[in-house]
């Protein structure tokens, strides 16, 4: 019924629109001819190009053995079947489908939201009137550049140009590590591409671990972090964003959590692991989708952040004009809200975080001034605030502030060793504490300690929690300084 209903009301305006034509003097004699003869060469030339990409791939032999494995593949979807080679004259190359796992993960993901300010009904009625205006621009900005600002990796042109490195990437974790590419479908209907290197049956202790990645704003699974881990001896689990390499949509805070719930789905029902095996290691802005892992995952063993930051929006005010502020924290706030340290408070489980000391992204002046390092205050957060309020006094706040500020490695230890910090009284203190209450963080050690020994556990806590790498954002980490994070 409705269907039918829906092709009379089609009808009846096709037919108002050929009427309208017809009286204006467009539908004559004089004007169809030229139209009709434009449109049939047209199609003439379509119909050429068809035929001749048609010949060219009957006359290809690549290209018919291509579909041959493909359409194998589709009635046959095994792993050996999903990427087959064939030698030619330049070496291997190898094919790779685009075939999706089932969907694992239903209903949406839910995310942490800025609280809403408290007014009055007509206050609230008021305000949201006069601010439409604001609304309007912001969405506007998000959709547009701000979202490829945010991540280039999903800007068409960057991939095409990275194409060719990103197809050799792939065919190396294929061949050389013999990887397994999956596409999962996330509760959003986006195509999440992953690749997974299994190293359990090599016998290492480190293969019973797996190591999911989360790359950063222009990062691929390809040419990521992932040969971190790999070099480690890890088994590893990477992905990339929506909209980059072989994903599908677009990478806004929802369809990053939505990408990273599935894959974490992945790793258990279909990998076999238990979040009790998996660690999280993140790079720069893949530390949202890590902390909201371990949030939603608390489980999970643990989280390494390598040049991650606590917050998005001092990063953002930093490359916007300032008469841009009101609009800027609105935007970020309802369609960009990276809230790392937000996150990250509500984990139980062990922490690394690793700071570049010359890191040119994340500092909100320059690469010289280190305490403009936003990987500074996730720290300062994370101790202040979640694990040990009563040692993070304004004292235990001055003192790991100035060994943050520590430019060298050896003016570092200067500050360390200045406080006289004993590491084994340190340990002992914290041990017994754990011992007498084993009770959840926030813990109350240092309540009724003097301000020396509040002093030294700061110190030693900011040390085992922050490791620090002389280098820039965008350098590789050697695999000798990835490791597990601290715990008593």
């Amino acid at each position: 019924m409705f269907l039918s209903e829906g092709f009379d009301i089609e009808n009846a305006w096709i037919s108002a629109l050929l009427l309208l034509w017809y009286f204006s003097g467009y539908i004559c004699s004089s004007k169809l001819v030229p139209v009709s003869q434009y449109v049939g060469t047209v199609l003439v030339c379509l119909l050429g190009v068809a035929c001749l990409r048609g010949w060219g791939r009957w006359k290809n032999s690549e290209y018919l053995q291509f579909i041959s494995i493909l359409e194998e593949t589709k009635t046959n979807h095994t792993p050996a079947n999903k990427v087959r080679s064939l030698q030619n004259k330049e070496g291997t190359q190898h094919f790779s489908f685009d075939l999706c796992d089932r969907k694992l993960s239903k209903g949406g993901v839910s995310l942490l939201k800025p609280e809403p300010r408290l007014r009055g009904a007509a206050d609230s009625v008021l305000n949201s009137v006069r601010t439409l205006p604001c609304h309007i621009i912001s969405f506007l900005i998000a959709h547009s550049f701000g979202r490829r600002m945010l991540y280039p990796g999903s800007v068409g042109l960057l991939q095409k140009a990275m194409r060719p490195m990103l197809q050799q990437g792939q065919a190396r974790l294929i061949e050389e590590f013999d990887g397994q590419r999956n596409k999962l479908v996330a509760c959003d209907g986006n195509n999440i591409d992953t690749m997974f290197v299994d190293r359990r049956r090599d016998g290492g202790q480190n293969g019973q671990t797996l190591v999911i990645c989360c790359e950063g704003n222009a990062g691929f699974y390809e040419v990521g972090c992932m040969n971190t881990p790999l070099e480690g001896g890890y088994s590893v689990l990477g992905w990339n964003h929506p909209g980059f390499g072989g994903s599908t949509g677009v990478p806004f805070p929802q369809n990053e959590a939505n990408a990273m719930d599935v894959v974490i789905q992945f790793a258990i029902h279909k990998l076999g692991f238990q979040l009790t095996d998996i660690v999280i290691y993140a790079w720069s802005i893949g530390g949202f989708t890590a902390t909201w892992a371990v949030m939603s995952y608390p489980e999970i063993q643990s989280i390494v952040l390598d040049a991650s930051f606590d917050d998005l929006l001092p990063l953002a005010l930093k490359v916007m004009p300032d008469s841009w502020r009101p609009l800027v924290q609105h935007t970020v706030r309802q369609y960009m809200n990276l809230n790392n340290a937000e996150q990250l408070l509500k984990y139980q489980g062990p922490v690394l975080l690793i700071r570049r000391t010359r890191d040119e992204i994340i500092t909100t002046t320059g690469p010289e001034d280190i305490m403009s390092n936003r990987g500074n205050n996730l720290l300062l957060k994370l101790l202040q605030f979640r694990w040990y309020p009563k040692i993070m006094t304004d004292e235990g706040v001055r003192v790991v502030r100035q060994w943050l500020g520590a430019s060298s490695h050896l003016e570092e230890m200067s500050v360390y060793s200045g406080y006289e910090v004993d590491d084994d009284w340190c340990t002992s203190v914290l041990q017994s504490y754990q011992a007498d209450r084993d009770v959840l963080f926030p813990w109350s050690v240092g309540e009724d300690m003097t301000v020396e020994g509040r002093r030294q556990l700061a110190l030693f806590l900011a040390r085992k929690y922050m490791q620090n790498f002389d280098t820039t954002h965008c350098t590789p980490l050697p695999a000798t300084e990835f490791h597990s994070p601290w715990r008593l």
